[in-house]
């Protein structure tokens, strides 16, 4: 039975603090922050070819900044209000293989995507008007239509909570597991106890009693960790350390 690998691995400077998937251009972004430099970057894989686009990529603001979303090849990226505000402002358009800025608007705020464009409204008009605007060029075209611009399919498996079955490796802490089944595949994140009485936490592909991958994504925590991993079409993605992103063709 062949055994699984990595087609990609990447070991970022910072936490991985959100990752957004564009389903047209099967890009992946991610949103990397960097608490001693206070410093937020941004980073594009390409995840049917495995291969980094660019990352480093940063803005004027250092820290108030973060992704709306992606879709069709371009990353939206916001401003905060303050810090103590969690209200976003501005629109930043990026080219998600290039890392080159399409296009800003300091004076709209987001709502959504639809597979037309991108929904925005104007933080200085009251009430709120929705409009639809071009990724591309952040052109306005017309007032939001929600039976024209219907929202698009992310294709993205996210893994259930559920309790402990089949054959495992190792016994699951706290009677739990997170478990996704794709196509004959079971893949399993869940934590253990080690040697030391330490949390560590681990992520299987598994056919049946089998296990074609593994690897460990934390040692020595305190706590339960959250879901380490999604399914993009043939794709499991997963986290590592919070800090290190590993693709692996399913």
């Amino acid at each position: 039975m062949t055994h699984l690998q990595p087609v990609f691995s990447r070991q970022f400077n910072g936490v991985v603090w959100r990752m957004e998937i564009d389903p047209i251009s099967h890009t992946l972004f991610i949103e990397l922050r960097n608490e001693t430099d206070k410093q937020v970057s941004f980073a594009s894989i390409d995840v049917a070819a495995g291969r980094l686009n660019f990352e480093g990529l940063t803005t004027d603001e250092r820290w108030l900044t973060g992704m709306e979303g992606a879709y069709n090849g371009v990353l939206l990226l916001h401003h905060y209000e303050s810090n103590a505000s969690p209200t976003h402002k501005a629109l930043i358009a990026i080219d998600g293989k290039t890392g080159e800025q399409l296009w800003a608007n300091y004076n709209w705020m987001f709502d959504h995507f639809t597979v037309n464009g991108a929904v925005v409204s104007d933080a200085r008009l009251q009430p709120r008007k929705l409009m639809l605007a071009n990724l591309q060029t952040g052109e306005l075209l017309r007032p939001y239509d929600p039976q024209l611009d219907t929202e698009p399919d992310t294709q993205i498996g996210l893994p259930d909570i559920v309790l402990p079955e089949g054959e495992l490796p190792i016994q699951p802490y706290g009677n739990m597991m997170h478990r996704l089944l794709y196509n004959s595949y079971r893949i399993v994140s869940l934590h253990a106890l080690n040697t030391a009485g330490s949390l560590t936490q681990h992520l299987y592909v598994m056919m049946g009693s089998d296990v074609l991958y593994h690897d460990l994504l934390n040692a020595d925590i305190q706590k339960l960790q959250p879901e380490a991993f999604v399914q993009y079409n043939n794709h499991l993605i997963y986290l590592k350390h919070r800090s290190a992103l590993s693709i692996v063709n399913l």
